[in-house]
């Protein structure tokens, strides 16, 4: 069986959702609470390149760290904002399911389906 893995926040109702509509069908993914344990550039540049999403598709523009540092700035590098993202995880997209070399944004949770073995 492909080992899924969720990079998750509880305080989500997204998130969270995803994670119940996986355990409704008896599947366990590895969790990654990525607020507590954030990823690194290289596990970021992964996850796109599985997502198939550029750096700023990922970007969460509704938080204040989005605001604070200037990350709409068009002139940006993909790599400035994956280093964004490591220093500010909570401007990461969520919840993503990793399953093999398939990810998804679970947006709507409903997603997180289409990518199961």
């Amino acid at each position: 069986m492909t080992e899924l893995t969720l990079y998750h926040n509880p305080r989500c109702s997204k998130s969270r959702s995803a994670l119940a509509l996986l355990e409704a069908r008896g599947l366990a993914p590895t969790v990654v609470r990525y607020l507590e344990t954030p990823p690194d550039a290289a596990t970021l540049r992964t996850l796109l390149a599985r997502l198939g999403l550029g750096a700023r598709q990922l970007l969460r523009t509704g938080e204040d760290a989005y605001q604070a540092l200037g990350l709409a700035d068009p002139a940006l590098t993909d790599e400035q904002l994956i280093a964004a993202m490591v220093e500010q995880p909570i401007l990461i997209e969520r919840p993503i399911l990793v399953a093999g070399d398939n990810a998804v944004i679970g947006r709507p949770p409903e997603n997180v389906l289409e990518i199961l073995p």
